[in-house]
């Protein structure tokens, strides 16, 4: 998918736990916000949490609903709980699960050598977008940067960079990239789960400020 130079890049700030930290990256200008029902994150938050906290974004600011290999039961509570969300897939779900939820839904790929992100992406032809993280144990990209040189040239979806982004690599990354969206979680925390307002304004700023580049040399 090829990107326009004056495209604006989106934003995502995930794992959110707290009531200050989403009106904080609001504040900043985020376009989608991530709450994490997966309960080995230590940003992890109950269905009925996730509802409470999406209820407070104001209209055009989405909430995304991350997943890891859910039982169809949490899938349909989180749904209830936070009717207008994205889905994020993030762990081993095939093409079939992602579709059984039959709502929008971002798949995440975990980059690995070896690994054929085209071939991905067209196993998942109906994904909002493909969000790509570090490969490493577990599930989440554990706030690892991968080699942003094994991403294709592009993609049938739009793509999401993720993986140990913070303000002083994410202009690097847009510009190297120009990925349709960047997604930060980890990299503007304080502690795990427990944002930092500065932190998320100014990786805000660094996105805009790449764009801008992106747009100049255009």
């Amino acid at each position: 998918m090829s990107l326009s130079p004056f495209h604006r890049t989106r934003i995502k700030v995930c794992g959110l736990t707290r009531e200050a930290d989403l009106d904080a990256a609001v504040e900043a200008g985020a376009d989608a916000v991530g709450l994490v029902l997966y309960d080995k994150s230590p940003r992890h938050v109950s269905p009925e949490r996730a509802g409470e906290l999406a209820r407070r974004l104001p209209p055009f600011v989405t909430p995304v609903v991350l997943l890891v290999n859910a039982s169809p039961a949490l899938v349909a509570q989180a749904l209830d709980a936070v009717p207008n969300a994205v889905l994020q897939f993030h762990g081993d779900e095939t093409p079939g699960d992602c579709l059984a939820a039959a709502r929008p839904y971002v798949r995440a790929a975990r980059m690995a050598t070896g690994f054929n992100l085209l071939d991905f992406a067209l196993s998942h032809p109906t994904a909002q977008a493909i969000l790509v993280d570090a490969h490493v144990d577990g599930y989440g990209g554990g706030g690892q940067v991968f080699d942003w040189s094994m991403l294709p040239a592009s993609l049938p979806r739009p793509l999401i960079l993720s993986g140990g982004l913070h303000a002083g690599n994410v202009e690097e990354g847009v510009r190297r990239v120009r990925p349709w969206a960047v997604d930060v979680s980890s990299g503007v925390e304080a502690a795990k789960g427990i944002k930092d307002a500065q932190r998320i304004r100014q990786f805000c700023e660094a996105v805009r400020a790449a764009d801008r580049r992106c747009a100049e040399a255009a």
